[in-house]
Formats: C-alpha cells, structure tokens, sequence
C-alpha cells in the first residue's frame, strides 16, 4: 500500500479499475475511464439502458452504471462475439432483453471482481445485490435506502473503443481505512497458470516407465515359461 489511509475515492478508483478491467477482457477491446471525477449530489438512472446494485458489509453503497444505447450495444455484440456466437444472430436494439442479460452479467461480473479486490487490499468483506436493468426513455432520480451515513457521490465516465459513451455514479459511506499496520496484499493468483504448473511438475517428477516391465511376471510362472 502506497498509504496508510484509503478515502471513499480510493475506492472509487479500484471501482472504475474493476470496469475496464472486466468490460476490457470479455469484449477483446479498448475501455477507459475519464482522468476526472465529477462531486454529484444524488444518483439517477438515466437512458437508455441502467442498472444498478447496492452493497452492504464493511461498508455500505450504491453502483449505478447507465448505458447509452450504442455504448450497450457495441459491449453487448463484442462481448457475444468473443464467446463464439455467429454475428447474424445478435439482437441489434438495446431494448431486446437479450442485451439487458447481458449487460447485467456483466455488472455482476464487474462488482464481483470489486469484491474480490477490495476484501483483499482493505482486508474487509462487502456483498452485492442481484443487479437491476432498466430500459427507460427518461430520467429517473433513483432513491433507494441503502443505510449511508454521510455519502459521498460521484460520478465517472468511461468511453469504449468505438468512442460511445456510458457513465458510472457511485454512492458510499464517507470513510477511511486506516493500517494499523503494514502488511503486503496478496498476490492475484491465475488459475490457468497454477494449472500448468501444477501439470508440469507432475510430468517432470513422474518415473520414466518401461512398457515391458509392465507385463505381469506370474502369468509367465504360472506357464512355466
């Protein structure tokens, strides 16, 4: 750790990481987020495609990504592309519920690598709610009571490889985590490398074998041979 105090944008950060990170490598493309955040005081679903989480645990908060419709459908075809599916058979309006799936999935999979993160480098455990998707034509001022003593509220934007943009609004406890003292976060761990390793080591330690000594010698005994 760089400090020994982490603030409620600290945690914004490895938030905003988790989404380039995940939208990143399940389409095979280029997503970023903007090198500014922007002090909100209240977070809205916004069109054409939100959705939203909140979280509860070490500390409390609330997650609201809104898509617009190209940035959703360009994750969307990407992300359905890399896992194999022939492009002829993709939804291409963001109101299709195929693409709300999808997209939900893949919020899931952004709060989850979240979590995994942050109960590792804050040493605190934290857990989601099943992410909501909305279509809306509209802004909506979203209100839900998810326990936050003085939040703070922000607002970041990210831009895909296609330049679309969409839009992250976080709501959280106003806290700090402080080290009492110093320790080293663990590392991440790839299960495929741990796998070939773990492989390697076998096909390095097994006994080389020869195919005639694998024949059973009492059946040569048995005919006198």
């Amino acid at each position: 750790m760089t400090s020994n105090i982490l603030t409620s944008d600290d945690i914004l950060l490895k938030l905003c990481n988790s989404v380039t990170r995940v939208l990143s490598s399940t389409t095979s493309s280029s997503i970023g987020h903007a090198g500014m955040v922007q002090r909100i005081k209240q977070t809205h679903l916004r069109p054409d495609l939100g959705c939203f989480s909140i979280f509860d645990g070490g500390f409390s908060g609330l997650v609201v990504i809104n898509f617009s419709a190209a940035a959703a459908i360009e994750i969307y075809r990407r992300y359905m592309l890399q896992m194999g599916m022939p492009e002829d058979e993709l939804a291409f309006s963001h109101t299709s519920d195929e693409v709300g799936n999808v997209m939900g999935e893949l919020m899931n999979q952004i709060l989850g690598d979240f979590i995994s993160r942050v109960s590792k480098d804050l040493q605190t455990s934290i857990s989601q709610s099943q992410p909501k998707m909305l279509t809306i034509n509209k802004e909506l001022r979203l209100s839900i009571d998810a326990n936050l003593d003085e939040p703070v509220v922000r607002r970041v934007s990210f831009r895909t490889q296609e330049s679309n943009i969409f839009y992250l609004e976080f709501a959280m406890d106003n806290t700090q985590f402080v080290s009492l003292a110093s320790f080293e976060a663990e590392e991440d761990v790839d299960p495929d490398t741990l796998i070939a390793a773990h492989r390697a080591k076998q096909q390095h330690s097994a006994p080389a074998t020869n195919p005639a000594q694998d024949v059973d010698d009492s059946l040569f005994d048995e005919l006198g041979i």
